[in-house]
């Protein structure tokens, strides 16, 4: 199994749009437009094994020292090896080429999170979080989504 994470390009558009719309119809990741992903393809990165897209992520700039991970997803039939984990690094990694010392993520995957060293903190320490996306979710008032954080060295 050869695991490549690489910047996303314009000819993922397609596999991105449809990766989050999946996830989104679940209720576990909020929705994004295939025009917003035009817009912000340079905040994403995407996993091949073996020449086939079947993972992504982005890391979204919330302030000066935070960034968030987010739409962060995995084709069904490819949890389980790693994937996420490979993701996560690469994120992480591109945090620390940028110099940004605390990385987030809301999520329902705790376990997945703190596996890749992350803590669960309270979601209030994020107001740029809260006034970025937050207050365009159905679930602004009934989150039930969990904070984790990271702080880089």
């Amino acid at each position: 199994m050869s695991v490549i994470c690489r910047k996303a390009v314009p000819e993922d558009i397609e596999y991105l749009t449809v990766m989050i719309q999946g996830y989104a119809e679940k209720g576990i990741m909020l929705p994004r437009s295939r025009k917003v992903l035009e817009q912000q393809l340079d905040q994403f990165i995407v996993a091949e094994l073996d020449g086939q897209t079947v993972g992504c992520g982005s890391l979204f700039q919330l302030g000066d020292d935070l960034v968030e991970i987010r739409s962060l997803g995995i084709g069904e039939e490819y949890k389980g090896r790693g994937i996420g984990s490979k993701l996560v690094t690469a994120l992480i990694e591109e945090a620390r080429q940028r110099k940004i010392p605390k990385v987030m993520a809301l999520t329902y995957e705790v376990s997945f999170f703190i596996k890749n060293g992350f803590d669960v903190v309270d979601k209030e320490i994020f107001p740029e979080k809260v006034w970025t996306d937050c207050v365009f979710c159905s679930k602004q008032l009934c989150c039930d989504e969990i904070a984790v954080l990271k702080i880089l060295n």
